[in-house]
């Protein structure tokens, strides 16, 4: 008798478990069906749209390497959010955290330049880059934590408080003054860049940097840690019932500024490479909105560290597609930040579907 129980408990499990699969795809169907509407308004077709993004993110080596490029920082600013959303907090400034962090690692680049080995650079901007991201998303969580400061209005302005931090420098006492078109810092130089990971170059021809390795490797370790250790225990403990978290002795407050630090340092990385191994040197195009695609990608994953790395691509592939749907269907670039807000929408729409279907839990339900 023990073992029909125990196919009847595995398939049970197998049922919960897909309800967290079958909505986000569900989500995903409508918001391309809602595009597609919204494409055949402006008298576009939706089957060319597909077939742009197919071939301008998917179909050549060149376009998985613009693709893999843009997933590497998406991914760690989706474990930017992803991380303190199991405490319940939502963060939306890993923006802030990214320009910050990509500026301080700059910074600290500038001592060194014209005497300093790469080994000794590099580490320091990388540092700096971590500890400058993990100190501005931790002050949120300490807001939050003995202000009472809500950690979502805190992280946002903290974002235009990053923006303004980086212009006053770069367009004032940082500037380099060999770059009259762009105010930027001065370049870190060719010998301080991350170059792309040798065996991808050489095997697939895609040119990616170091920063994708980085990311896939942060979402393994940090989904151990929130599923396989104590701090990841209490961690769900507090983000599904605070009292009950205080009233079991857990330090609630220590784990908000800790899980905020995490996902500030994931944010501090994303910067450091964005300047190390994209730009060479820190400006506004540090701005580029991926701490806010980010969030978009930590809910589709329901903050779950190990799926964000697959959606993180998706998206890096509608962004890297933007290009070619300009130029073959004569729509803006933003056409595909209309598609992402849909997705944010619909995802969040959906999130009242959950227990709410007897196929996915029969015991619960009766």
């Amino acid at each position: 008798m023990a073992a029909p129980s125990g196919v009847a408990e595995t398939v049970a499990a197998i049922r919960r478990g897909s309800e967290y699969v079958v909505i986000p795809i569900f989500a995903l169907i409508v918001s391309a069906a809602l595009f597609s509407l919204f494409l055949l308004a402006l008298g576009k077709s939706p089957q060319q749209f597909l077939e742009l993004v197919w071939r301008g993110g998917f179909g050549t080596s060149f376009s998985w390497e613009n693709t893999l490029t843009r997933a590497a920082p998406l991914i760690l600013t989706a474990l930017a959010v992803a991380i303190p959303a199991r405490l319940g907090l939502v963060i939306i400034g890993g923006e802030g955290a990214l320009v910050l962090a990509g500026f301080a690692s700059a910074v600290a680049a500038l001592p060194f330049l014209g005497w300093a080995s790469p080994w000794l650079v590099m580490p320091v901007m990388f540092l700096a880059a971590v500890i400058a991201g993990a100190l501005w998303l931790g002050a949120v969580g300490a807001l939050r934590h003995y202000r009472g400061v809500n950690e979502t209005i805190a992280s946002l302005l903290m974002f235009y408080i990053a923006v303004s931090v980086l212009n006053f420098f770069v367009e004032g006492a940082l500037r380099d003054p060999s770059d009259p078109n762009k105010p930027s810092t001065a370049p870190i130089g060719a010998a301080n860049m991350v170059g792309p990971i040798p065996w991808l170059k050489d095997w697939l021809d895609i040119g990616v940097h170091w920063g994708l390795v980085f990311g896939i490797v942060m979402a393994v370790v940090l989904h151990i840690l929130m599923n396989r250790t104590t701090f990841g225990f209490a961690a769900r403990l507090t983000g599904g019932n605070v009292r009950a978290a205080r009233a079991q002795g857990l330090p609630v407050g220590k784990l908000m500024v800790l899980a905020t630090m995490i996902a500030g340092a994931c944010a501090g990385m994303a910067g450091y490479f964005e300047v190390a191994a994209i730009l060479g040197k820190a400006n506004g195009s540090l701005i580029a909105g991926y701490g806010f695609t980010g969030i978009l990608v930590s809910f589709l994953a329901r903050h779950n560290p190990i799926v964000i790395p697959p959606v993180a691509i998706l998206f890096g592939g509608l962004a890297a597609a933007g290009g070619i749907i300009q130029r073959r269907m004569g729509l803006p670039d933003a056409t595909v930040l209309v598609l992402q807000g849909l997705i944010f929408v619909v995802l969040l729409v959906s999130e009242t579907l959950y227990g709410r279907f007897s196929f996915f839990d029969p015991e619960a339900r009766k």
